[in-house]
């Protein structure tokens, strides 16, 4: 693991902006990985379950301003989701991560610099893939088994290598559309207008200013549960 004054590689290790990252290389960590799984054709988009169950997910953090008031909105009314993470990012708010792990959220792999993979070689991908998922075990405590392909841009090469890797590749049903500071109120509506069983929500804690992501998840998440529906992570047997 490189310091932050130079990388392993000599160059300079500034504290990242949204997405203008370097990434990460070093010896893998000597644990078991996961076991492969079938390689897809396409992303889930969404998950079967019981009940009015959805998924909130949050993407390219974690980021020290956002992600924790996010968390703590999520601590007060006892909700789990699951945090896309990029490998730059989480090396620079590691404490996070490990705040993920002890309030039971899912921490899938992002890649390391959030590049667009359908423009990279097949071991770029691979580098980009494994070294944040060695960040995540490092800290985290367990490799991911989930990933998101930043812009969800995915082709044969991303599902073979997650598919390697142990991990399913994780879409969205409902874009919140955060990312374009629509205003408070505007997200709010697209959650809430595309809630439904089993949907999955993009949002993201990083990359940008997300305290419109902040205020609509203060204020479209007790609604929602007033409504009946309840939130969890994904987990393999129900896909």
């Amino acid at each position: 693991m490189h310091g932050r004054g130079q990388d392993r590689l000599g160059h300079s290790a500034l504290k990242p902006d949204a997405y203008r990252l370097q990434p990460l290389t070093g010896d893998a960590p000597q644990r078991a990985l996961p076991l492969p799984t079938t390689v897809r054709h396409a992303p889930i988009l969404r998950f079967s379950g019981r009940g009015n169950t959805m998924l909130l997910t949050f993407d390219d953090g974690p980021n020290p301003e956002y992600t924790p008031r996010i968390l703590d909105t999520l601590a007060k009314y006892d909700i789990r989701a699951t945090f896309m993470v990029c490998g730059e990012m989480a090396d620079w708010n590691r404490d996070l991560l490990a705040r993920m792990a002890d309030e039971g959220h899912v921490v899938g792999n992002h890649t390391w610099t959030h590049p667009l993979l359908t423009r990279l070689t097949r071991r770029k991908i691979r580098d980009e893939l494994e070294s944040t998922s060695d960040l995540i075990e490092k800290t985290y405590g367990e490799r991911p088994l989930w990933f998101r392909a930043p812009y969800g841009a995915w082709n044969r090469n991303v599902f073979q290598l997650n598919a390697e890797m142990g991990m399913e590749p994780l879409a969205w049903t409902v874009d919140s559309l955060d990312w374009t500071t629509p205003g408070t109120g505007a997200i709010v509506r697209r959650v809430e207008r595309g809630a439904a069983p089993g949907v999955v929500v993009l949002s993201h804690d990083a990359g940008g200013d997300r305290t419109q992501t902040v205020g609509a998840l203060r204020r479209y998440l007790p609604r929602l549960l007033d409504e009946g529906y309840r939130f969890t992570v994904p987990r393999r047997n129900y896909t």
